[in-house]
């Protein structure tokens, strides 16, 4: 895997979709696909993981997923390549961003809803971004992620008091990202490079810095955090924007945690208590869809939340959240019958976005000549 990866990653998109053909050319057989199957939030080195969208794209494709999708953090730097990449390895691709929304001047403001750092913040995800408004829409997340950029800078200081390392953010967070090519810089950049201080490389586990970034996200990250401000839209800004550039944005629904399936959340208690009343909220605002993960929450949990999504007509989709080497890209969840409709909503973003390449891929053009 690493030295496919290493190859996939090279710094030029360009050069990484020539790479992906040629390994796509290369290969004997091609992986077998696993229709029952699907995954709409895939990160990407544009905010935060291993994957260039060239490779996370290859390695969705040699899991068995027919369709994937790109989903980073304030950004869709990267999703011109991975409709490309989609291309060339034959499978449905969609592209959206994920962020955080503030809920000022509602009842959740200061609640904690589905962020486990900050109360009266939410993390939302706008899915099925047309590639005619890729440009308008990193047009309107630029300031916002030079401004979680300051944040960032104070946090990596505090980081650097309290543990005793020399740890700087421009020389040593800013460059682990693609901030320069429109990629966003988040928490786990800053552990990261923390752990590359603080850890020694251990052979015998090639992903022993992911490992430790966990520890330090459950550990440190409360110590060092600073609430986020003017670098959030409100929710009704967010739901102008999803207007704006005709993309689904949807509620990113966490749930009570009491034993954390991805081992990166603390037990406590979110949005469980007030489901309801917030979902009710979020379609008055004109939220249009709901996105969850199956394989972290309970049959119970997401029963309720299901039938509460038809209830108030949500579209309902999902992903599991890829921003590690060590993470599957299938979620088991999906093969039972009461979560196929995800797959098929999956394949309508699909198609809904593919009627848009044939008549302007604005970016298209250019990133080949990248």
């Amino acid at each position: 895997m690493t030295d496919i990866l290493d190859f996939l990653n090279t710094p030029a998109a360009g050069e990484r979709l020539e790479r992906l053909a040629a390994l796509l050319e290369a290969e004997t057989a091609p992986p077998v696909r696993r229709a029952e199957f699907s995954n709409n939030h895939i990160h990407t080195i544009y905010s935060f993981s291993p994957y260039s969208p060239a490779a996370a794209v290859y390695f969705a494709r040699a899991a068995g997923l027919p369709t994937a999708g790109i989903m980073d953090h304030d950004s869709v730097a990267g999703a011109a390549e991975f409709r490309e990449a989609g291309t060339l390895a034959g499978i449905g691709v969609t592209c959206g961003f994920e962020c955080r929304a503030r809920l000022d001047g509602t009842f959740l403001e200061k609640l904690k809803v589905n962020n486990p750092d900050q109360a009266g913040v939410a993390y939302m995800a706008m899915h099925s971004v047309r590639a005619r408004y890729f440009n308008r829409t990193q047009e309107t997340l630029a300031p916002l992620r030079e401004r979680r950029n300051l944040r960032s800078r104070a946090m990596t200081e505090r980081a650097a008091e309290i543990t005793g390392f020399d740890l700087d953010f421009d020389a040593d967070v800013v460059p682990l990202s693609r901030y320069a090519e429109g990629g966003a810089v988040t928490e786990r950049h800053i552990l990261y490079a923390l752990a590359g201080k603080l850890g020694t490389p251990d052979s015998g586990n090639p992903y022993w810095r992911y490992d430790l970034l966990g520890r330090l996200k459950t550990e440190l990250l409360p110590q060092i955090y600073i609430p986020a401000g003017d670098e959030l839209l409100s929710l009704d800004e967010l739901v102008s924007l999803a207007r704006e550039i005709d993309a689904i944005l949807c509620y990113a629904y966490l749930g009570d945690v009491t034993v954390s399936a991805t081992g990166d959340k603390a037990a406590a208690r979110y949005e469980d208590g007030f489901l309801e009343a917030l979902l009710r909220l979020m379609k008055e605002r004109g939220v249009a869809g709901v996105t969850f993960m199956p394989s972290r929450n309970t049959p119970k949990q997401l029963k309720r939340l299901m039938a509460l999504c038809v209830r108030y007509g949500f579209t309902q989709i999902s992903g599991e959240d890829i921003n590690s080497p060590r993470q599957g890209f299938l979620c088991d969840q999906l093969t039972r019958p009461e979560f196929r409709h995800l797959v098929d909503e999956a394949w309508r973003m699909v198609r809904r976005e593919e009627e848009d390449d044939a008549n302007a891929d604005e970016s298209g053009t250019a990133l080949r000549q990248a």
